[in-house]
């Protein structure tokens, strides 16, 4: 997938960059089973009250049922679409399994109509095929990554992301993830072979603020822009700085470290991400 840059007709295309949907073989999804209404909070909990700032607004949107777990062993798929999914980055497949059962799935990059997929334990190592990481050689690309066996996939969802399986032992693999961080996952765990679609989602940019409220992102003021009763951050004359930066509760931030000193995982990380950079 590309990007495009519109000719400037208007102030709000003037700085657009916008995807290219060449990839995508379907505009509207083709199984309805497979949907579901969405509803939204607009960041409010079940009393009414605002617990989560800036959200409310936005398109209306769908569900699409997704299958992370891929736990449809040993019988093969044919790739029906390539389609647009509304709540996430990645392109999502429309599989159809050779007993007629169809799901969706991430779609992994340069995934096209007419393949044919399978998981399971026996399950070759190629592009879209989903097996246990102990049965993988060293050095392969993966995303959709279990942590727990069974759970399904949870790591490297979105947009073009994808690790790295640079060893293994007996009993767990050494991962290295997007974000630097090297850890260990249990050998029996399943993920996808290949990278995620739409690797230039991080390219665009959405030209004018309407574009953000359709997204059901409201706008939010910077804390230095704020009175004293505010923020921690506001006053001062003119534009003076408002000093630490923290959060409107007065939670640090930019730097101070919040993760638990003895959190379970932290056995599992070989290298942190923060180190690795």
């Amino acid at each position: 997938m590309a990007t495009k840059k519109l000719k400037p007709t208007t102030p709000g295309s003037r700085h657009r960059i916008a995807p290219v949907f060449d990839d995508v073989t379907e505009k509207k999804p083709t199984v309805k089973r497979l949907l579901k209404g969405k509803g939204q909070s607009g960041g409010r909990n079940n009393r009414g009250r605002m617990t989560s700032r800036h959200r409310g607004g936005g398109h209306k949107r769908r569900y699409r049922h997704i299958d992370f777990n891929r736990d449809k062993h040993d019988i093969p798929a044919t790739v029906q679409t390539i389609e647009y999914d509304p709540n996430r980055s990645a392109r999502i497949a429309l599989i159809a399994y050779a007993d007629g059962e169809k799901r969706y799935i991430i779609a992994p990059n340069k995934l096209s109509v007419g393949d044919t997929i399978i998981s399971g334990e026996n399950a070759a190592p190629d592009r879209g095929n989903a097996l246990p990481m102990k049965n993988m050689p060293p050095g392969t690309f993966i995303h959709n990554i279990e942590m727990n066996p069974g759970k399904g996939g949870q790591l490297c969802r979105s947009a073009g992301t994808v690790a790295q399986m640079i060893a293994k032992t007996d009993k767990y693999v050494t991962v290295k993830l997007p974000s630097g961080e090297v850890r260990m996952i249990l050998g029996s765990c399943y993920a996808t072979v290949g990278n995620t679609s739409n690797p230039d989602h991080f390219n665009t940019t959405l030209g004018k603020a309407g574009r953000n409220r359709w997204k059901g992102n409201r706008p939010y003021s910077r804390g230095v822009a704020k009175n004293p009763v505010d923020h921690p951050m506001g006053g001062g004359e003119g534009k003076a700085s408002g000093g630490h930066p923290r959060s409107p509760w007065g939670q640090s931030a930019k730097g101070k470290k919040t993760r638990k000193r003895k959190k379970l995982s932290n056995r599992y990380i070989v290298r942190s991400r923060k180190k690795s950079k």
